[in-house]
């Protein structure tokens, strides 16, 4: 057995265990398993199950895409688990296939299962066969079961194995089913790697003098811990990354004569591709028994509609319609109770108590500390329903199809279906909108999903602006909200357009996506999903936002607790020439900079500057009084497209992993900002308002 490590015995966690009886033994052996497959696979569903609430998400190192390890411990092992990213191959397309093999070759776990959908076996056995050119033991976790007797077919796992040479464990992951044997399975092949003897699939006769006299060139100059073998094949395949290793590597002579051959050989992959299939086709052949023409399943039946380019339109807006109801309908009510007891009771409560001591220590508690971390705790019941709501739909086999029906649309922006939902939510709030798009699979697809959220108003923007319209200009303020509402989405598609086109071109990759089969979902999943979520929200974004809080807080009421004279005041004069381009006087300029801790900021700021604490019409007195209306257009503008508020910075910076996107992100909304107040002060003067 592995001898990787012995640690102390501990606690059983996750769903799966032993048979009792089973005696612990005084040390255990650790074993690195990687968990490998294609997406909607219910991989996932086979790491929560086994390792529960001991799991750690964060980044691969130097990457955006998500990584989760965890630990099942029983007995005399202890399992430490690696949740690969989904790929369909092996190919280096995409940062998911390469973390993927690279984590193979380069951290060589103990054991790699191999999650793979029963009922979609040809398309899953294919990455099988490129994971079997690379240095690790393999398990075929065979999951679905369930779902492929539905489809009326007949596998049989021992043969199966037999055919493929290596473990074969029948699952339903999502009823807790073979999940057991599995881990005995991973037992037992640590203890006998005898095992493990797979009949690899084979290249074509046409080439495999090609590939013996490539072998011959490189097998003296590969590094470990790279194959031979694997780097021949890849070198065939005309893989770009392994190419460009193999150049470093060989030779000037010798990278000049494999250079020569590749070029002589380009159709050498269709041979390997090839040869593949027909490894798939005889495992297939000897292990699967294929109904007749049977019944129309309920997963085509559904499909005629959800896939339907009208149909399946009006399914998505209902869905989302309904996402959306459950968001806010019964998310906003919950943030304000939060609001109310946190921010403004244990607020207030802090004031009450430390009525004798400075002002400045209950500011800083009241409003800089309780107002920041309450700030983001009000934030949970919203984003706890979105993630329940987007953990059911991906569960169930829905957001492919999403997706599908979404792509041709999206697709203007650079973007992929996926992308829709997280746009859509951000009507309501920015945060879910930028933490939402971890479901876009692409690392490119997430970045313009994360740097267009901000242009999506929420709500909070969208009450600043209907209340200020109306202020400023009575009954027209309903077309002037419905004209700017309408901006926001014009400038988002030029700027995705942008983005796609000019700062993030020529990684564009083509869409692809398997439709599962609808099936169950598995709340313990789920609930897993929401939780992690949860917790990275509240305990990354939410030190982001104490701390910008806290600064923002100390230059709204430094160095004498009035606004007016504040460091943030100051801030706004020196801008006054800023200001002067879109006709606002440095009050304008403060009322924007202070919506950066929240939107509704930007109002009650207005109120103070301009000498009223009052509301609705006496409000909207004071502020056309004081403002001309080519001025209150142009602030209403530049609120619109305005850097949002801090909530939303800390998230961008939470899913981008980086500093340097998230203050681009603000530079950018802060440019466009300037550019449309300046713009809407100009056009309206010129139009005499």
């Amino acid at each position: 057995m592995s001898s990787r490590a012995s640690v102390a015995i501990a606690k059983t966690n996750g769903a799966a265990s032993f048979p009792e009886g089973m005696e612990a033994a005084s040390s255990v052996t650790t074993i690195k398993v990687a968990l490998a497959g294609q997406p909607n696979v219910g991989k996932s569903t086979v790491f929560n199950l086994l390792t529960g609430l001991s799991q750690h998400v964060g980044n691969w190192p130097g990457k955006t895409v998500e990584q989760k390890t965890g630990l099942y411990c029983h007995g005399d092992i202890r399992l430490e688990l690696v949740d690969l990213p989904g790929a369909y191959s092996l190919t280096a397309a995409s940062e998911e296939e390469r973390i993927t093999r690279d984590y193979i070759i380069k951290e060589r776990p103990d054991v790699v299962v191999l999650v793979a959908d029963a009922a979609s076996l040809e398309r899953n056995l294919y990455l099988l066969a490129e994971l079997l050119l690379l240095p690790a033991p393999i398990i075929l976790a065979l999951n679905m079961m369930d779902v492929a007797k539905q489809q009326g077919l007949v596998i049989d796992t021992e043969a199966l194995s037999r055919v493929l040479g290596l473990p074969v464990v029948p699952m339903s992951a999502s009823r807790n089913q073979g999940v057991r044997e599995l881990v005995e399975e991973i037992r037992a092949l640590t203890c006998d790697p005898s095992r493990f003897h797979p009949d690899r699939p084979t290249l074509r006769p046409d080439h495999r003098q090609t590939m013996a006299a490539i072998l011959e060139l490189v097998r003296d100059h590969v590094p470990a811990p790279y194959e031979p073998e694997w780097v021949a094949v890849k070198l065939l395949e005309g893989d770009s990354e392994v190419t460009e290793l193999a150049r470093s590597w060989l030779p000037p002579e010798d990278w000049e004569r494999v250079s020569a051959i590749l070029l002589q050989h380009e159709d050498a992959i269709l041979d390997i591709a090839g040869g593949r299939y027909e490894w798939i086709a005889s495992a297939i052949h000897q292990a699967v028994s294929r109904p007749g023409v049977g019944p129309v399943t309920f997963t085509e039946r559904l499909d005629r509609w959800a896939t339907h380019p009208l149909w399946g339109l009006l399914m998505l807006l209902g869905a989302s319609a309904v996402v959306f109801l459950l968001v806010f309908a019964v998310g906003s009510p919950l943030q304000g109770l939060l609001d109310q007891w946190i921010v403004h009771g244990f607020g207030g409560w802090i004031r009450h108590v430390l009525a004798g001591a400075p002002t400045w220590l209950s500011g800083l508690l009241a409003d800089g500390v309780i107002g920041g971390a309450g700030t983001v705790l009000t934030f949970t019941p919203i984003l706890a329903i979105f993630f329940v709501a987007l953990g059911l739909l991906e569960d169930t086999g829905y957001m492919a199809r999403a997706a599908f029906v979404m792509d041709r649309f999206m697709h203007v922006l650079g973007l992929h279906g996926r992308s829709f939902l997280p746009l859509l939510l951000g009507f309501g709030c920015n945060v879910p909108a930028v933490m939402g798009a971890r479901i876009v699979d692409s690392r490119r697809g997430r970045l313009i999903t994360i740097m267009l959220a901000p242009l999506v108003p929420c709500a909070a923007r969208l009450g600043l602006l209907a209340t200020l319209a109306v202020a400023f200009f009575g009954p027209m303020g309903v077309v002037v909200t419905v004209g700017l509402v309408g901006l926001n989405l014009a400038v988002l598609a030029v700027v995705g357009v942008l983005l796609d086109r000019v700062l993030l071109p020529g990684e564009q990759t083509a869409f692809i996506m398997e439709l599962p089969f609808y099936h169950t979902p598995n709340w313990r999943t789920i609930g897993l999903f929401v939780w992690q979520n949860l917790k990275s929200f509240l305990q990354r974004a939410g030190t982001i936002i104490l701390v910008a809080s806290l600064v923002v807080w100390a230059l709204a009421t430094l160095p004498s607790g009035d606004i007016a004279t504040s460091y943030l005041a100051w801030v706004g004069r020196s801008l006054s020439p800023l200001g002067a381009l879109m006709g606002l006087s440095w009050q304008g300029l403060v009322a924007l900079l202070a919506s950066f801790v929240a939107k509704e900021n930007g109002l009650a700021t207005l109120a103070v500057l301009y000498g009223t604490n009052a509301e609705g019409s006496e409000l909207g007195a004071v502020l056309r009084a004081a403002i001309s209306p080519a001025s209150a257009l142009a602030f209403l503008v530049a609120q619109m497209l305005f850097v949002p508020c801090v909530a939303t910075v800390a998230a961008i910076r939470q899913e981008t992993g980086s500093w340097k996107w998230t203050l681009g992100n603000v530079l950018m909304l802060f440019v466009l900002s300037v550019l449309g107040g300046a713009t809407a002060y100009h056009l309206a003067r010129l139009f005499g308002m």
